[in-house]
């Protein structure tokens, strides 16, 4: 009898890449910093603008904190498919294929993974993890789905070159659809 699919991401093993170590940490604190010292002028100001300017530093790193918990698991794979952060586990038989797209924007060049499903994705989700604390609701998520039943997966904040989670993928989906 097979075993079950781990419902916890600690439970996974199995390739896992994280978020690098300097990939958000300029946002995060200098964003921090701006809406303290928006927020603590407005206090002494008591300015509307400088409170609603300093609410929306704050707001956005607040959006971007998990780019800076680098010890986490953001995506991976094992027997069993591939996991996302606050997606789920994907098993590789609704995997159709997983590409790196290159999108160049004026001088700089983002790279996306794209993992286009074969069936719809709540019949491709073996553990469903898009039920996240209320806490979480407003952060970054590292993952979008497009119309065409793609999940898109940016790999700049991500420790590992685009090109090997990429490679690792494909070779895994290989070893384990056969």
């Amino acid at each position: 009898m097979a075993e079950a699919p781990p419902s916890d991401i600690r439970e996974f093993g199995g390739y896992t890449v994280r978020y690098g170590h300097e990939k958000g940490q300029f946002r995060v604190f200098v964003l921090s910093a701006i809406g303290i010292a928006f927020s603590v002028s407005a206090f002494y100001m008591g300015s509307e603008l400088l409170l609603a300017i300093g609410i929306a530093a704050l707001g956005t790193a607040y959006y971007f904190f998990p780019l800076i918990e680098s010890d986490r698991p953001r995506l991976g794979a094992n027997q069993y498919g591939v996991f996302i952060e606050g997606l789920g586990l994907i098993g590789w038989r609704s995997i159709g294929t997983i590409d790196t797209v290159h999108i160049a924007v004026r001088t700089m060049m983002t790279h996306e993974l794209h993992i286009k499903l074969t069936q719809p994705l709540e019949q491709a989700l073996l553990v469903d993890w898009r039920g996240m604390p209320i806490y979480r609701l407003l952060m970054r998520l590292p993952w979008t789905m497009s119309h065409n039943n793609t999940i898109r997966v940016n790999l700049e904040p991500f420790a590992d070159p685009p090109d090997e989670i990429e490679r690792t993928l494909k070779r895994m989906q290989r070893h384990y659809s056969s």
